[in-house]
């Protein structure tokens, strides 16, 4: 779940909680909002916890090169560019 699903499922929740007044006597609509509140604030928690280790958009490449030198020794670069 990312940052922004997170608090969509949070401000249903707040709709559902604060902003209802149907009643039902098979379930608690506020309870159902109450719920969705909490999963929308641990699935924000979550998804910031991830955040700095995800790549992002881009926000390196990395590049390989293996090739024989002269000495027909095999060698093996890796680049990592931050941009």
């Amino acid at each position: 779940m990312g940052v922004g699903t997170s608090i969509v499922i949070f401000a249903i929740g707040a709709i559902l909680r604060f902003a209802t007044t149907v009643s039902s006597s098979s379930f608690n609509i506020h309870t159902i909002g109450v719920i969705l509140m909490i999963v929308g604030v641990v699935g924000f928690l979550v998804s910031l916890a991830f955040w700095g280790s995800w790549g992002g958009f881009g926000g390196y490449s990395r590049q390989r090169r293996v090739y024989r030198d002269g000495t027909g020794t095999v060698v093996d670069e890796t680049h990592r560019t931050t941009y």
